[in-house]
C-alpha cells in the first residue's frame, strides 16, 4: 500500500461531502502504490527514512590491512579518519485540490476523480522529476540543480560534482576520473567498467565497485547502440561475430526525464553500480515526513479541501558508484 498519512476535520463525515471522502481516500492510494511500483528514482538513490532536519553522511578511511607479526608478536595499531562528509538539510513540498459543494450538488463524479488523480500524480512525477533535475544536472557538469525555483547541491563529499575528472582524496589516494567522452560501443562499455573496477578508495586500497546497470535518456540512437552492444551473444564489432562478454551482464534503466539535460553534441550514458550504492550511499533519497492528505471543509467557500504536505530531500555522497561517458568537454577512458 502506498505510504500515505490521512487525516480529516471533525465532523466531515456528517457533511454532504462525507460519502465522498472513502472513494477519493482509496483512489489516493491505489494510484499512489502504482507509482511507487513505477518508479525509477527508487532503483537509482538509496531510499531511506529520516528523523531529523539534517542528515550527515561520512566514512572511516581505509584501515591497513593485517600485518604478519610472527609467533606472539604484538598487535599492531593503525590510524584511520573520517573521510569527506555531506550534510543533507530537508525541503517543505505542499500542493492541494478541492471539490466544490456544487459539484456534490450535481453530482460531478467525473470531476470527483480526476482532481485526486491530477493531485497524486503531481505528487510522484514530482519526485521522479526531482530526482532526475539532480542526476540531469550532474550531466552537465553543475554544482546545484534548478528545480521549481529552488537550488539543490548535487556535489558529492568531496566537494566536486558527481561526474567529475579529478575526484580529489582525502589522504594519500590518487585523483580519479568518473567522466569520459567514450560513446557507447561494447568496447566503450568494457573499457568503462574496468575504470569502475579499478576505483580505490581514500587510501589507495582497490575497491569492491562491479557496475551492474546502464542508465540512458529516451534517445533512440542511445537505444539501438546499447542494445546491439550487450543484447547478442556474439560481439557486433567484429565479422565473424567473436563472443560478446557484456552479453547478459547488464540492466538497462531507460529514463526520459533525463531527456531534457542532455546538451549539444553529448550522448550521455551511465554505468551504474547498485549494491555499491546501496552499500555506501552514493546517491541518497531521504524521507523526513511521508505524504500526508487532509480533508476539510472551507469556511469560506464550503469546498471540500484536500492538502498535501510532505518533506524530503535527495542528493548525492559518494561518486563512486557512478561512470558517465558520451560527453564531448571529457577526455577518452
Amino acid at each position: 500500500m502506498a505510504n500515505i498519512i490521512f487525516s480529516q476535520s471533525s465532523g466531515l463525515q456528517d457533511s454532504v461531502f462525507g460519502k465522498s471522502q472513502a472513494p477519493i481516500r482509496a483512489f489516493i492510494e491505489a494510484r499512489g502504490e502504482a507509482f511507487e511500483q513505477a518508479s525509477i528514482a527508487k532503483q537509482i538513490f538509496n531510499m531511506l527514512k529520516s528523523n531529523q532536519a539534517l542528515e550527515k553522511f561520512t566514512g572511516m578511511t581505509a584501515m591497513q590491512g593485517f600485518m604478519p607479526v610472527g609467533e606472539n608478536g604484538e598487535v599492531p595499531v593503525t590510524g584511520f579518519q573520517e573521510g569527506f562528509n555531506k550534510v543533507f538539510e530537508h525541503m517543505t513540498w505542499k500542493q492541494s485540490f478541492s471539490a466544490s459543494r456544487e459539484m456534490v450538488d450535481d453530482s460531478k463524479l467525473l470531476d470527483f476523480q480526476s482532481r485526486p488523480r491530477a493531485f497524486v500524480t503531481a505528487y510522484y512525477r514530482g519526485r521522479e522529476e526531482f530526482a532526475a533535475a539532480l542526476l540531469g544536472a550532474a550531466m552537465q557538469n553543475l554544482t546545484a540543480a534548478a528545480f521549481m525555483g529552488k537550488k539543490f547541491d548535487v556535489k558529492t563529499a568531496d566537494g566536486v560534482t558527481l561526474f567529475h575528472a579529478q575526484h580529489p582524496s582525502k589522504t594519500k589516494g590518487k585523483a580519479q576520473s568518473n567522466y569520459f567522452n567514450n560513446p557507447v560501443l561494447a568496447e566503450a562499455i568494457g573499457l568503462l567498467q574496468t575504470r569502475m573496477q579499478n576505483f580505490t578508495d581514500d587510501e589507495d586500497n582497490i575497491l569492491d565497485v562491479a557496475p551492474d546497470t546502464i542508465i540512458i535518456p529516451n534517445d533512440a540512437v542511445l537505444k539501438k547502440l546499447v542494445f546491439e552492444a550487450i543484447g547478442s551473444e556474439k560481439s557486433p564489432d567484429t565479422a565473424n561475430n567473436g563472443f560478446n562478454y557484456q552479453y547478459g551482464m547488464w540492466n538497462v534503466i531507460v529514463w526520459p526525464y533525463l531527456n531534457k539535460y542532455v546538451t549539444g553534441a553529448n550522448k550521455p550514458w551511465i554505468l551504474f553500480d547498485s549494491r555499491y550504492n546501496s552499500d555506501y550511499n552514493g546517491a541518497v533519497w531521504l524521507d523526513r515526513v511521508a505524504l500526508e492528505v487532509n480533508s476539510m471543509i472551507s469556511e469560506t467557500t464550503h469546498a471540500n479541501v484536500w492538502t498535501g504536505y510532505s518533506r524530503f530531500t535527495a542528493g548525492f555522497h559518494d561518486w563512486r558508484p557512478f561512470c558517465i561517458g558520451g560527453i564531448t568537454a571529457a577526455a577518452a577512458a
